[in-house]
């Protein structure tokens, strides 16, 4: 049984090509892999455009709209199983097309509008982790196509219109006939004059020799909310290129890209750094002040007898969440430094320490009963 293409895009089979590329492109942003990971989502997405892809090309959707499936390349479908296979019909509509010359019944196309919707555009910029933790506002310069100030998209020289076609009269497509040992086939191809619209423009327009755009540079604020991260895109409706015609403009996407920063590091909402403490520090405890990605000041509270790698964490000092309320962590990395240049004085009072805390003679393989400061160190002194 053949596919219903209509239904798979939620539409009727009186839709237009305007509303079948509305319907595509609404069921496209929710399911392209890009934006949606789901397995499901990924094969609902080939059935989509699928059915886009039968329904835009005229040939593939007049089989559809005889019942026949465009893709069907089994028996009974041009040259597998057709008694018509060896004559070069290609499917059940070009059979149509044979008998009936394409312009009977529901063969017939008629022409097509010259007015096509405008193709989408894609631009990346680069940001400082700031501004993607945050949000800005940023003004982006793109090269696209935009109307044509001279003839607002009708593509004809000022004072002037479009005339109907001479060579198809108007019905944008053009019969030929040819015998066959199956009597007269009639076929039907686009009119190579007007090229299938139906008409022609006998003095086209001087600024986009109608064409109906022209390419411009456009400046465009873009708003990049807070929480937003690398490799994300913001869709700006109606900000693409201008289609043929002056039909409606497709859409521009802005990828981000994150600078890397100096000292913080994101992983999603949370935010990472590293803090260096000396090895006294880190036996005593200290209070450390740390300076925030927004710029502000906190004290971190750093407990005596704290461990290399140790990770403190600072609650709701993260990235903002991008679809949800609250922030991230920012954890901070605790490392210690060791001395390794010692007077003599450090060196005996040190010494001493080790004395007391019983940690002057070599650690066991596996440490255990020595769980002071020094207690990995083989006599680091000697």
């Amino acid at each position: 049984m053949a596919t219903d293409y209509y239904g798979v895009l939620g539409l009727s089979r009186g839709a237009s090509d305007a509303d079948i590329k509305k319907a595509y492109r609404r069921l496209a942003r929710d399911l392209h892999p890009d934006v949606n990971p789901d397995p499901e989502a990924k094969e609902r997405f080939q059935e989509v455009s699928r059915a886009y892809q039968a329904l835009t090309d005229p040939d593939k959707r007049r089989i559809v709209d005889l019942g026949g499936d465009p893709f069907d390349t089994g028996p009974g479908a041009g040259g597998g199983g057709s008694p018509f296979g060896q004559a070069g019909f290609g499917g059940l509509g070009d059979i149509m097309d044979a008998f009936f010359g394409g312009a009977a019944g529901m063969g017939a196309r008629g022409p097509r509008s010259r007015v096509r919707e405008g193709d989408d555009a894609l631009i990346r910029i680069e940001l400082d982790l700031e501004q993607t933790v945050f949000g800005t506002t940023e003004e982006i310069t793109v090269d696209t196509a935009v109307l044509c100030g001279t003839c607002t998209g009708a593509g004809t020289a000022p004072g002037t219109h479009p005339v109907t076609c001479t060579t198809c009269s108007g019905r944008g497509e053009v019969q030929s006939v040819q015998r066959s040992f199956l009597g007269q086939v009639v076929s039907t191809r686009p009119c190579p004059t007007c090229a299938g619209t139906g008409q022609v423009i006998p003095e086209p327009c001087p600024e986009c020799g109608s064409e109906g755009r022209v390419r411009a540079r456009r400046t465009i604020p873009v708003k990049v909310p807070a929480g937003v991260e690398d490799g994300m895109r913001i869709r700006l409706t109606g900000r693409g290129e201008v289609g043929p015609g002056g039909g409606p403009a497709g859409d521009l996407y802005v990828e981000i890209r994150e600078r890397p920063h100096e000292v913080f590091r994101r992983d999603g909402e949370d935010l990472h750094c590293h803090v260096t403490l000396p090895m006294t520090a880190a036996a005593l405890g200290t209070t450390l002040p740390l300076t925030l990605l927004d710029g502000g000041e906190t004290d971190v509270d750093v407990r005596p007898g704290t461990q290399p790698g140790t990770v403190l964490t600072l609650r709701g000092q993260g990235a903002p969440r991008l679809r949800a309320t609250g922030r991230g962590n920012l954890l901070v990395h605790v490392d210690v430094q060791t001395p390794t240049r010692l007077d003599a004085e450090q060196e005996k009072l040190l010494r001493e320490l080790a004395v007391l805390r019983g940690e002057d003679r070599p650690a066991s393989a596996s440490g255990e009963g020595h769980g002071g400061l020094f207690s990995r160190v083989r006599n680091p002194f000697k």
